[in-house]
């Protein structure tokens, strides 16, 4: 049954070229069609000649669109700017806010029954952005749209692995809340196997999980953020979600949804992936004092990042 057309929407940029290049290497994918402003004829011309059976097309500019959107399965969106150091996610909002409106409304009116998956930043408004317009379209279905916050658990992991030895393939920690700083919530409490810090290590471990990004932007120097390891956590994610399409039993992973969960209306929280997108929201679980007080400690920051992103796509024409 694997025979899905994915498209990737920012398929030229820094995430988009690896993402892409993941994607066509993955026997999960038949059709990849790839989207951008510039440079996509020859990313895809590049991309067509590898020895993998997925069908590769390039479009560029707004006029090509509705072809690279007609017949998605899922979508993937991570178009936009990068931080440079000294930027907060945030700080990326009036660019970036305008290109996830314009490209979802193109999803809402061609492909409205596809999953969408969004990277732009900053993600704790550009999901609530994106629900709205489908809203306005008359297509919105909560259960298909996510916030793609895997690379905080693909951090988390490693640094937990790194920190205990252990095989980071091996590991397994939950990270929920939203994906900005300190909503960014890992819970090593119920990390797999079972791992144990004290609290001083916990803390730092914690911190450097929620800054990570910040790591990467600091390390490139200006020139850019995290774009490979963003690329290999996106295309975990769509794997996920096309395992699951395909009829795969028990697929889960965390993203920022809409969700009841907390008083926050989206919230990324482990997802049982199915057929139509999420199955079941798997909810908090049991936490610790110290989980308790960061999910706290985020609800301001979460709700006023998702206020922002409403009010915007509300006034979005």
């Amino acid at each position: 049954q694997n025979n899905a057309k994915v498209a990737v929407l920012g398929a030229s940029g820094g995430i988009g070229q690896p993402l892409s290049l993941l994607l066509k290497n993955s026997p999960l994918v038949s059709k990849l069609s790839l989207y951008d402003i510039a440079h996509t004829p020859g990313v895809a011309a590049d991309l067509s000649h590898i020895e993998t059976k997925a069908n590769v097309k390039g479009f560029l500019g707004a006029e090509q669109l509705q072809e690279c959107l007609k017949g998605c399965n899922v979508v993937v969106i991570p178009a936009g700017v990068p931080r440079k150091p000294g930027m907060t996610r945030d700080d990326l909002f009036n660019t970036n806010a305008s290109i996830v409106a314009t490209l979802t409304t193109a999803c809402a009116k061609h492909c409205p029954e596809a999953m969408i998956c969004i990277i732009s930043n900053p993600v704790n408004s550009t999901i609530p952005i994106t629900s709205e317009v489908f809203k306005k379209h008359g297509v919105y279905n909560p259960k298909k749209i996510f916030g793609v916050t895997t690379l905080d658990i693909v951090r988390a992991n490693t640094f937990v692995a790194e920190l205990k030895g252990l095989d980071p393939a091996q590991v397994s920690v939950p990270v929920i809340g939203g994906h900005a700083g300190k909503t960014i919530i890992p819970l090593i409490s119920q990390c797999t196997p079972k791992v144990d810090f004290p609290q001083d290590q916990l803390v730092k471990l914690t911190g450097r999980i929620q800054e990570a990004g910040t790591e990467v932007v600091q390390a490139k120097a200006g020139a850019g953020s995290a774009t490979l390891s963003m690329a290999y956590a996106g295309a975990r994610f769509v794997f996920s979600l096309l395992n699951a399409i395909n009829g795969k039993e028990g697929v889960i992973e965390c993203a920022f949804v809409r969700s009841d969960e907390t008083e926050s209306p989206y919230f990324s929280t482990p997802l049982l992936l199915g057929k139509n997108g999420i199955e079941k929201n798997l909810g908090i679980g049991k936490i610790t004092p110290f989980e308790q007080k960061m999910v706290a400690d985020a609800m301001s920051e979460l709700k006023a990042s998702i206020k922002k992103g409403e009010e915007f796509a509300k006034n979005f024409k």
